[in-house]
């Protein structure tokens, strides 16, 4: 098998975290329902639709992409430490990430083109890219202090955003899920147009102000120097703190969302609305929740490690875990010609649960592929071709364990 003796935390983390953002996304291609003012889910539905809406507003929406970036940060350093620790000059080992960084814009924006236009791979590599470039070769402190900086500009911004709704010049034009992802578009070409439109945006916009997880990436920096994945048992009481403590203050942030959504707190559109104060209230405390849930991941990979077995499921999720930007990918080669006006349009039939349920079939589906080709000791496509990308054909990288992608 492919890297028999990686940390089981690391791949177990981007597996399940790939898992959740499957869910998270599932409201993007609901184009037939009624959306609020949040315009991310529907406000229809039965009962077993509304604990659906509920859990991901409180429990993933703004919280899964925190876990991605600390992921993706904590990545990216193991990266340049094997690569250094191999004999490779820092600035090379810098370089690398930079290029990969690049390919990642392109994947994106061809994902965009061709299948979503909620791709967040062009989005990345443009913080990746600057980041990594800033401050891969920093200390861990200073990459500790940095990631506090942002996540200042981040309450900041949230203080900004407060101040302009309560003066009454937050206005409540804006495009809903359904119609800004281009989901409900019938013509191929049209639909194209609009994702790589919102591509562009989610882009610049998030590459460059997405600051929770400027924050998240730098904190993957800072943990990956200190093995935290790697090494959880000599670090159990910071990850106990910061699994009950971020997971508490992410659920809670997610509340009055939720509570506004369904009507039990009478909030006005603007505040509910993306980039009012209820969706910066998400992202303040979303960076906690995404922080929370790496912190459990690798409680749970620990126990697992020192029982010594896993069930299918575990190994599922690290199958996907070490074939992550494969995995995700595939998701959307399923995803949008099934779900889309322009495909099948069952996206158009489906209801939130119904839409959960899909995703997590969906899920199982890419995982079984992934477990397949761990059993030949295959890497995925896409981690494959970045390969050869980054470092050329016929190229062999200084670390001897594959690395995950994202």
């Amino acid at each position: 098998m492919i890297g028999a003796e990686r940390a089981l935390a690391p791949d177990l983390a981007r597996g399940l975290m790939l898992l959740l953002i499957v869910l998270s996304n599932t409201g993007f291609h609901l184009y037939a329902a009624q959306h609020g003012p949040t315009g991310w889910h529907p406000t229809d539905g039965g009962p077993l639709d509304r604990a659906a809406q509920f859990l991901m507003i409180v429990g993933l929406d703004l919280r899964v992409y925190p876990l991605f970036s600390f992921l993706l940060g904590y990545g990216m350093m193991q990266f340049f430490l094997r690569q250094t620790e191999g004999g490779v000059e820092p600035k090379r080992a810098s370089r690398m990430l930079r290029m990969r960084s690049l390919w990642f814009v392109v994947f994106g924006f061809l994902h965009a083109a061709l299948l979503m236009a909620g791709d967040i791979l062009g989005a990345y590599g443009v913080m990746t890219f600057i980041l990594g470039w800033l401050f891969i070769r920093r200390s861990g402190k200073t990459q500790f202090i940095a990631a506090c900086v942002f996540a200042v500009l981040l309450w900041a911004l949230f203080a900004l955003v407060v101040l302009t709704h309560l003066s009454g010049e937050l206005g409540v034009e804006h495009e809903i899920g359904a119609e800004a992802y281009a989901s409900g578009v019938s013509d191929p070409l049209e639909a194209a147009k609009l994702r790589l439109e919102m591509w562009v945006y989610v882009t610049l916009v998030g590459g460059l102000f997405g600051f929770a997880s400027h924050a998240s990436i730098l904190l993957g920096f800072w943990a990956a120097r200190r093995r935290v994945l790697e090494s959880p048992g000599e670090q159990l009481r910071m990850l106990w703190s910061v699994a009950v403590i971020g997971i508490a203050i992410g659920w809670l942030g997610g509340l009055p969302t939720a509570l506004g959504h369904f009507g039990v707190i009478e909030v006005s559109d603007e505040a509910l609305y993306m980039e009012g104060p209820f969706y910066m209230v998400q992202a303040l405390t979303g960076l906690f929740g995404g922080l929370g849930y790496a912190a459990a991941i690798t409680l749970a990979a620990h126990r697992l490690s020192k029982r010594g077995a896993s069930g299918p499921l575990v190994s599922m999720a690290t199958a996907v875990g070490k074939r992550s930007l494969s995995s995700y990918l595939a998701f959307s080669v399923v995803f949008a010609p099934l779900l889309a006006a322009w495909g099948l349009g069952l996206g158009g039939r489906l209801s939130s649960f119904t839409m959960v349920l899909f995703g997590l079939g969906v899920w199982l589906v890419v995982a079984a592929g992934c477990v397949y080709l761990e059993r030949r000791g295959m890497r995925g496509p896409a981690e494959v071709l970045l390969r050869r990308l980054v470092y050329g054909r016929g190229a062999r990288p200084a670390a001897a364990t594959p690395q995950s992608v994202l």
